[in-house]
């Protein structure tokens, strides 16, 4: 006995075994390039499409997956807040995202979307930045590079579990030598 499926049938029984939901494309063109206005900081970045993440990744599918552009800038504009005095804003552009790890396909098929964090795979960022002092005055203002060559020899970190822990740490380093200590 031959057995026959209708289409239907077919995806909706795929959908009940649980096939993954699409996840959210960073190089969608239709995507925010920026956070919406809030607070004392403001957090936008260029076309991810052109960031070395996705052109130099050597699994560009699985690198350009997910929200990890936002979930930065989010990052970014929180903790940037907590170091500002009362009055102040800061404006930041990303310019480019490299994350930490890379990976490896010649690991095999099985592990073509697993991260393989090793010291060749620091994480980059690049961003300008203006920071504005209460009276409206620029108080600092430039472009910058940010990489950490160490980011696996440094200290323990508190969000182990998160797959952009290393990426966020580049943020907060930057933010305690550009901004000082978090205001109080």
């Amino acid at each position: 006995m031959k057995l026959r499926f209708p289409l239907p049938c077919l995806l909706a029984a795929l959908l009940a075994v649980g096939l993954p939901a699409q996840a959210s494309n960073v190089t969608d063109p239709d995507a925010p390039r920026s956070l919406p206005a809030e607070g004392p900081v403001s957090v936008q970045w260029t076309d991810p499409a052109q960031f070395t993440e996705i052109r130099q990744s050597r699994n560009r599918w699985e690198a350009q997956r997910g929200n990890w552009v936002r979930e930065l800038a989010e990052h970014l504009r929180k903790q940037a807040a907590a170091h500002l005095p009362a009055g102040e804003r800061l404006d930041v552009t990303i310019t480019d995202i490299k994350r930490a790890g890379d990976f490896e396909p010649w690991q095999g098929m099985r592990t073509d979307h697993v991260r393989y964090m090793r010291d060749l795979y620091p994480p980059r960022i690049a961003l300008d930045f203006t920071l504005t002092g209460a009276d409206g005055g620029v108080l600092a203002q430039g472009s910058r590079e940010l990489t950490d060559m160490a980011y696996l020899h440094g200290r323990p970190r508190a969000r182990d579990n998160d797959p952009l822990r290393y990426d966020k740490q580049l943020l907060d380093d930057w933010l305690r030598k550009e901004l000082g200590t978090p205001a109080g």
